[in-house]
């Protein structure tokens, strides 16, 4: 079981991922984005990163990430997505994942880390909640499409 940045070449795997991430939370049609643009937003824009975590070889979990702000903290780093393939959740990768996210937001001086979780997703959030997590029910999201590709 490695954890590592992202390659280049990792992108597809990690697109498989999305997916599969979308399938799990029954929205597979709402994923536009494709490995092309996914590639150019991590490697050309830097508008995004991610860790993998990789098992024989594999790409079978991720963790994208990238800075946000906070007007009352400062920098913050946001969780957008972390998710292994049902068949490894079993060996601890999620864990290891999470964590070295946790210890690259430590390392770049962020004031917090934020993700989502959804209400019905339990055993993300007692997996968040035994990482000793704040799991906050009272702020609701807002959020508007600018594109056709909602």
């Amino acid at each position: 079981m490695i954890i590592r940045h992202i390659k280049p070449e990792d992108v597809s795997a990690v697109m498989d991922l999305i997916r599969g991430l979308a399938e799990y939370e029954k929205d597979l049609d709402s994923v536009v984005n494709t490995t092309e643009r996914l590639k150019s937003d991590i490697f050309e824009h830097n508008y995004c990163d991610s860790l993998v975590g990789e098992v024989d070889g594999n790409v079978v979990g991720f963790a994208l990430y990238y800075t946000s702000y906070s007007t009352w903290k400062g920098p913050c780093l946001y969780l957008e997505d972390l998710f292994v393939l049902p068949e490894y959740r079993s060996i601890g990768l999620g864990s290891k994942l999470f964590d070295a996210i946790v210890n690259m937001a430590k390392s770049k001086g962020v004031a917090r880390m934020d993700w989502q979780v959804l209400d019905w997703n339990q055993s993300a959030i007692e997996f968040y909640e035994r990482k000793k997590a704040t799991i906050d029910r009272d702020w609701l999201n807002g959020r508007i499409f600018l594109s056709k590709n909602e």
